[in-house]
């Protein structure tokens, strides 16, 4: 860790997720402005302490952040508009962290929003790659998301024998989260039978083993630990961050081998933490093989461990690792780029106070985003965060 590391010094005082995962009647301008309102009030601040913003959005071309600002009727002194897909809003906290670290601003909004569902994007089904000249000779047909993903899968199965039950098994616990999270729009439970029997997308990848599709949104604020020690919530503060790419490196990638790797290496050398010490995470969960690959190459079991790992509820509250206790990607909301709320019920979690899909003794929680497509390129920002 540098002696310049910001590590220990920044916190998160305010946050908000928009409840509906139907709003035709908003824009995405709407939902963010609607989170900044509320995620303000949950930080006792006003908008006029905010003079950093940062956010992304499936939409949002070169002047984005320039008509966001406008829309808030804000002149913020910083803004970052980067864009490494899904991951984004988990880069974005870091991003915070380093600029209010260095003095370029005081407090940071952090916005996404989205109206998926209701514009009824097909997101995941088709892709220009096959267009693009750099991507001629690897995807000449266009690869999809969904089948580049069902390809990691598959080569996973290959060379570890992992199995579609294995698989099945992160969606039956991430659905009983759901279950209790009043907010969630997928909140039946459903068995590994039902997985497993749910019509096949991209062999081997059923239906619910994929995310589902949604609106919403959400705001962060960040700030400096001894400011947000005198705002209106308990702050929640910034251990360490990490943020990588994979890409297929001009030959033959390690399919199973994705960004994780190195952003967790990172953000665990800057919080000086060990794997023991994670009581929960809240992970990247747009299909099932995300989040198996994702806590394999975070160094939460060993490479090719990852199924005996997440079976039989190992990733259900009471196992030993809850992962997306809020029902996640899969169960819960995903409205195209969902980064966001992995800060936002990792910070919920250490609050703590969320009944039954509480984390009982939550004081460390790991964040981890994936960008992109795992198989051809993507990012990856991890983020560790504690109570204390």
């Amino acid at each position: 860790m540098g002696k310049n590391s910001f590590s220990g010094e920044i916190a998160i005082a305010g946050i908000h997720e928009y409840e509906s995962r139907w709003a035709p009647d908003k824009t995405a301008f709407q939902i963010m402005g609607e989170c900044t309102r509320e995620a303000l009030d949950d930080a006792g601040l006003t908008l006029s302490d905010v003079d950093g913003v940062f956010g992304a959005t499936m939409a949002m071309g070169a002047m984005g952040m320039v008509q966001l600002s406008e829309y808030l009727n804000i002149k913020p002194r910083y803004m970052d508009g980067s864009n490494i897909g899904g991951s984004s809003f988990v880069s974005h906290v870091a991003h915070a962290a380093a600029a209010i670290h260095s003095g370029l601003c005081d407090v940071a909004l952090i916005l996404y929003g989205s109206t998926a569902a209701s514009e009824a994007m097909a997101i995941g089904t088709g892709d220009s790659s096959g267009r693009d000249p750099a991507s001629a000779f690897n995807a000449p047909y266009g690869m999809t998301l969904v089948s580049s993903y069902a390809m990691v899968a598959q080569r996973h199965m290959y060379e570890f024998g992992t199995t579609p039950e294995q698989l099945a098994d992160i969606a039956v616990s991430t659905r009983h989260h759901a279950s209790l999270n009043p907010h969630a729009k997928m909140r039946r439970p459903i068995t590994r039978e039902e997985v497993l029997e749910s019509r096949v997308i991209a062999d081997p990848l059923h239906l619910l083993d994929c995310c589902i599709i949604s609106d919403g949104g959400g705001a962060v604020i960040v700030t400096s630990l001894e400011r947000a020690k005198d705002l209106k919530k308990r702050p929640i503060i910034v251990r360490g961050t990490g943020e990588s790419v994979a890409h297929r490196e001009i030959g033959a990638p390690d399919l199973t081998t994705i960004a994780a790797r190195q952003s967790g290496e990172h953000a665990f050398a800057m919080a000086g933490l060990s794997h023991s010490e994670i009581d929960l995470c809240t992970i990247y969960d747009s299909f099932t093989i995300t989040v198996l690959c994702t806590l394999e190459n975070l160094g939460f079991c060993q490479k090719g461990e990852g199924g005996p790992f997440v079976e039989k509820g190992g990733i259900g509250l009471g196992g030993h690792l809850p992962v997306n206790p809020d029902g996640g990607g899969l169960s819960s909301n995903h409205p195209g780029m969902r980064g966001i709320y992995l800060v936002i019920e990792a910070v919920r979690q250490l609050r703590g106070g969320l009944g039954e899909r509480q984390v009982e003794g939550a004081e460390v929680a790991l964040a981890h985003g994936t960008g992109g497509y795992l198989g051809l390129m993507h990012s990856g920002a991890t983020l560790i965060l504690s109570a204390n």
